[in-house]
């Protein structure tokens, strides 16, 4: 369904941009969507970390020219980022002779905003997608496949493997190729044994306030360089900051984002937990179901959703604050791994403070009941539904 839906935005954009970027992280399927999309019309793909193809554009204008009537798949475009100012030029050549849309499928293992940093800027001549490793709704909807899901993540290798012990394998090999490949190139020169050191802390650590002193005392660097060293996780879409719901409600609100390392599999391959007996019997388990639900519901969401979380210094706390707009509002939804939805007294003050337009509590099972008249209690599955359609 997500593969469905992603290609149709896709398309969508085509019609109304000239060039289109599908960000995601390595092996999350960008490059099989796209030739997928490639089958229905003239198109040519280049990767750019084939060195022939990147020697098909040592003269980028002339070679793109040759085939402005088709759609250029350009893949990794953050190993050739010279090439932004030559697109920037074709694109402005073509509006000027009323070729105005669907030249550039652009496919990058970063985020918009590291991509704008190393680049010439494309400002209203492209559309950005991003493309999120596998959700619920693209696996057989049973408790046993969503927690093959949960356990091993989502990226397709990893979900897809013969067994766990081979995912797990799979999700560790992912892990070095980022630390020795990914981050040599997009970021300053870091240690890979400290950052893999920060990434397994974040695991540890996952779904709580970031507190850089204490992530900076355990690796003896200073805060400020620690921060720089999420920041670039972040960059590289494999870790989420959440940031804290500003609400005007006359309380001391909680001002540091929460951090999440964004796939269940890999927070788990961090943590050497290779088998769903030893993750439930982990003291992440909590945290790593509330990291999985948040990504598979922000996956959903529409673009135009805001997402945050709500705690004051009290303890009125909701662990994720949607804001949708217009008629739709703004959901609070609360996170239980278990079988049934169990609220605590900081959720209710919460909602006093925020008045949501919905208030659902995300449980481990599949029934759907009311806890109380503004409270809902909703399996992952239907949640993601209904958000999914919101975007639809």
């Amino acid at each position: 369904m997500i593969a469905r839906l992603i290609i149709s935005r896709i398309e969508a954009a085509l019609q109304r941009q000239a060039a289109v970027a599908l960000i995601g992280p390595r092996q999350v399927g960008k490059t099989t969507l796209a030739l997928k999309l490639a089958e229905d019309r003239p198109a040519i793909y280049l990767d750019l970390e084939s060195r022939p193809d990147r020697d098909r554009l040592r003269e980028p204008e002339l070679f793109l020219k040759l085939h402005e009537d088709k759609l250029v798949i350009l893949d990794e475009i953050h190993r050739a980022p010279e090439l932004f100012q030559t697109l920037r030029s074709l694109i402005d050549q073509g509006r000027r002779r009323g070729k105005r849309t669907g030249r550039f499928l652009i496919l990058g293992s970063a985020s918009v905003d590291l991509l704008r940093q190393s680049s010439e800027s494309l400002a209203g001549r492209i559309e950005y997608i991003d493309m999120a490793p596998l959700h619920l709704l693209e696996v057989k909807n049973d408790g046993q496949t969503r927690n093959r899901l949960w356990l091993r993540g989502g990226f397709p290798d990893s979900f897809l493997a013969a067994n766990d012990a081979d995912s797990f394998q799979l999700r560790r090999s992912f892990i070095r190729t980022c630390l020795e490949r990914d981050v040599a190139q997009f970021g300053p020169r870091i240690p890979a044994e400290t950052l893999e050191r920060l990434w397994t802390m974040l695991a540890h650590n996952q779904a709580t306030l970031l507190n850089a002193s204490r992530l900076a005392a355990g690796l003896t660097v200073s805060a400020p360089t620690v921060t720089s060293y999420i920041s670039l996780l972040v960059d590289l879409l494999l870790v989420r900051r959440l940031m804290p719901v500003h609400a005007n409600v006359g309380k001391r609100l909680v001002k540091s984002p929460k951090t999440y390392v964004r796939d269940s599999g890999l927070v788990h391959a961090l943590l050497g937990i290779g088998e769903m007996h030893a993750l439930l019997g982990h003291p992440v388990v909590g945290a790593s179901w509330e990291g999985f639900v948040i990504e598979t519901l922000l996956g959903l969401a529409p673009a135009r959703a805001v997402a945050g979380f709500y705690r004051t210094a009290a303890g009125a706390e909701i662990d994720l604050v949607l804001e949708f707009g217009g008629n739709t509002g703004t959901w609070a939804i609360e996170i239980k791994h278990g079988l049934t939805a169990r609220l605590e007294r900081g959720f209710y003050h919460a909602l006093e403070d925020l008045q949501p337009s919905r208030a659902l509590v995300v449980h481990a099972g599949e029934n759907r009941y009311p806890v109380s008249a503004e409270i809902e209690a909703i399996g992952l599955g239907e949640l993601a539904g209904e958000i999914a359609a919101l975007g639809a």
